[in-house]
């Protein structure tokens, strides 16, 4: 194996290492190379794309300033667009990018937020919660301990965090997520 290959491969998916032996799922489905033939392996590389049908809304200005927030926040927290569109789609089915406080008679329990996170359950204090900022960061701290988040469906990384009576309903806003990302990302 050339020295370019062996690079590309190890920097992509780091799934080869000098010598050319793979390790992880990939090992468990690879076909036993005829000896001396070189084997190979199909790398998935590009980002999942959005599972059923999708939903859109139209925006108002404050929830296109709350898209920014979360935007910011997870760039200060120094994870990539993946986790924006994640933590965007979250929000637009928790509360429609809605800063909300206690809905009365309407509430789920004790949600609040763009996030619908309970004090109760240990989020943070109202005010907390209603903070973009922290709210983002609390969900993204959330989402960095869910194993290969980056590559799983937008919907069950999600799911993972919000631990939703409602687990697929996150997918169905990765499109209108995935084109906010990419309006406001660099703005």
């Amino acid at each position: 194996m050339n020295t370019i290959i062996r690079k590309s491969m190890l920097s992509v998916a780091g799934l080869a290492f000098a010598g050319g032996v793979f390790a992880g799922p990939i090992a468990a489905h690879a076909a036993t190379p005829v000896e001396g033939k070189a084997a190979a392996v199909a790398v998935q590389t590009a980002k999942p794309s959005p599972q059923g049908e999708q939903s859109r809304i139209t925006l108002n200005d404050e929830q296109v300033a709350n898209v920014k927030a979360i935007i910011a926040a997870t760039k200060k927290a120094g994870l990539p667009e993946r986790a924006a569109v994640i933590s965007i789609a979250t929000s637009l089915q928790e509360s429609k990018l809605e800063n909300l406080g206690h809905l009365g008679d309407r509430n789920d329990h004790d949600s609040l937020g763009l996030f619908q996170q309970r004090p109760s359950s240990g989020w943070g204090t109202p005010e907390q919660i209603t903070d973009p900022d922290y709210s983002t960061t609390a969900f993204l701290k959330g989402l960095k301990q869910v194993d290969g988040w980056q590559d799983m469906p937008l919907t069950d990384a999600a799911q993972t965090v919000q631990v939703s009576a409602y687990p697929d309903a996150y997918a169905q806003w990765e499109q209108q997520a995935t084109d906010l990302v990419a309006q406001h990302w660099n703005s």
